[in-house]
């Protein structure tokens, strides 16, 4: 190896030594130097079909790993079709790295090809956004960006390079320096023992864990704390699946109850947004104290732990908790009828309960849509948490497939499901040819009801009528995802579910499983998305 590299190669070295092993990209001139440093110094290169689906992988590779997804794009529209992934990490907290190419210096403000400031673009959806403008500091700076990405609050990071400096000349980095991402300083003791006392005092305690729980690497803290304080769990986002759906203290269905009854809610790691009413009635009681913990406050796995331990007592709340479960079984119950529903074509709620029922423990479950994949919320629970991807509050269809190929490309020895309206289908269906070509064998699952539901039922419902609401005829997705060189097959029936799935995995390939859904089958919403 010589003394010297190309800023490429510099911050590829950077990407190496942090521990990244896949780049996701689309070839594009501006960015020749840092793929053929890839290529050099064995970073997996993924090269995807669409900007957009190289970020959403990257921010699904973080989602799953907790470690920081890199995906490098283009000048210009390479850049920009990568902006709905950063807003959408952004949202989520998810630690990502994208880099992008930029025209050169010399030809700035000269109207050189795919010539535009994306530092201005991207500013407001990331963390940091910077432009290199010195081979010397290459690799410093790629890696202070993927430390950044990974300190409170993580989230993403955007750094393009101009051609002239991608191509400039410095020093090779020693291999001695390690960076370490922040998680912020300790919280306020007495901030924390205030909110411990008010836990302990409280008849009717409910505790919320949002994503930042995940990114804090914190589900072990707060089991022991909801068990110390006997405080019902529900969770939200990535915090799914951090008690299993047997747990006594897990509640999913009694969400409604829990929040509007509960005299104190302790908010760990989740935002109040417009999924939590944003802290305001009807959700919570008007009498309701909530008391939020989230990085703000410093390093959250040190303050769930100390919540844990200031909680450790005799707490009985068994009235409390003996109540939200008959709410629970009383709702699990009132589904019955959906998931075990024989019309065909199929109910969404049957097809996302056989889903559910094929599933492996570990399986990997990413959903991408509207309706259908409110369905699916509600109705699938993992055992653990990293099992279940969705776009979250930013809501942004099509990132199922770069969610899904990352997830299946970070553990290869698990199922990994991508569950698809057919709506979202259409964003990234070219994506099926990136995983035949790099061999990433994802199963989707298709709910094909011709519509968008989440606009037509609402529309028809407070309108009297809908307007650009409606898909084709009983399209073959399946069709598609074959002439691709993957796997399909259309279902019509319940009963042709299972089957269809166990042909799917045993293909190899990856795969669309294209079933015909009903388009009158509303989901009970019961809160307004806007």
């Amino acid at each position: 190896m010589t003394d010297t590299g190309n800023a490429g190669e510099l911050v590829t070295l950077a990407l190496k030594r942090a521990g990244v092993s896949h780049l996701f990209t689309l070839n594009g001139g501006h960015i020749w130097p840092v793929l053929i440093g890839a290529a050099e110094h064995g970073i997996r290169i993924i090269d995807v079909r669409h900007e957009q689906s190289a970020a959403f992988a990257a921010e699904g590779w973080a989602k799953v790993t907790r470690e920081c997804g890199v995906a490098a794009v283009t000048a210009g529209p390479g850049v920009t079709n990568s902006t709905s992934a950063l807003a959408q990490a952004m949202g989520n907290d998810s630690p990502m790295f994208v880099i992008g190419g930029r025209a050169p210096i010399a030809r700035w403000g000269m109207g050189s090809l795919q010539e535009m400031d994306h530092v201005e673009v991207t500013r407001s959806i990331t963390k940091k956004s910077m432009t290199l403008m010195s081979a010397d500091d290459a690799y410093s700076a790629a890696a202070e960006c993927m430390r950044t990405a990974l300190s409170r609050r993580t989230g993403p990071v955007f750094m393009d390079i101009p051609i002239d400096v991608f191509f400039g000349a410095a020093d090779l980095p020693e291999a001695t320096e390690h960076l370490t991402p922040d998680p912020g300083p300790p919280p306020d003791h007495e901030t924390i023992l205030d909110a411990a006392r008010a836990l302990a005092a409280a008849e009717r305690p409910v505790v919320i864990a949002g994503g930042g729980v995940w990114w804090a690497r914190a589900e072990e803290e707060l089991r022991v704390l909801v068990e110390a304080a006997q405080a019902p769990l529900i969770a939200n986002g990535m915090a799914r699946g951090m008690l299993p759906r047997g747990h006594p203290l897990y509640f999913s269905r009694a969400r409604s109850r829990a929040l509007s009854e509960a005299d104190v809610a302790l908010v760990l790691g989740a935002r109040l947004d417009f999924r939590l009413n944003f802290g305001q009635p009807p959700v919570f009681g008007d009498d309701t104290r909530i008391i939020r913990v989230d990085v703000e406050a410093g390093d959250l796995k040190t303050a769930i732990a100390w919540l844990a331990q200031s909680a450790q007592g005799d707490h009985r709340h068994g009235g409390w908790i003996a109540a939200l479960r008959e709410t629970e079984s009383a709702a699990r119950k009132s589904d019955q009828a959906m998931t075990s529903s024989d019309s065909s074509p199929v109910h969404p709620a049957r097809l996302i309960a056989e889903v559910d029922r094929f599933a492996d423990p570990d399986a990997i479950i990413v959903g991408d849509g509207g309706d259908f994949i409110s369905f699916a919320g509600r109705l699938i629970e993992r055992e653990k948490p990293g099992l279940w991807i969705d776009p979250g509050p930013f809501g942004c269809l099509g990132s199922g497939p770069g969610y899904a190929m990352a997830a299946k490309l970070a553990r290869p020895d698990r199922q990994v499901i991508l569950l698809a309206g057919d709506g979202a289908f259409g964003f990234s269906a070219m994506e099926f040819d990136t995983m035949v070509r790099h061999g990433i064998p994802v199963v989707c699952v298709v709910g094909n009801n011709r519509i968008w539901a989440l606009e037509k039922h609402p529309m028809q419902r407070m309108l009297g009528m809908s307007v650009a609401a409606d898909l084709g005829g009983n399209a073959r997705y399946d069709k598609v995802v074959e002439a691709l060189g993957g796997y399909g097959e259309t279902v019509e029936r319940p009963e042709e579910i299972r089957p269809a799935l166990e042909r799917a995995f045993r293909s190899g390939l990856p795969a669309c499983i294209n079933v015909i859904c009903d388009p009158d089958a509303e989901y009970p919403r019961s809160s307004v998305l806007m």
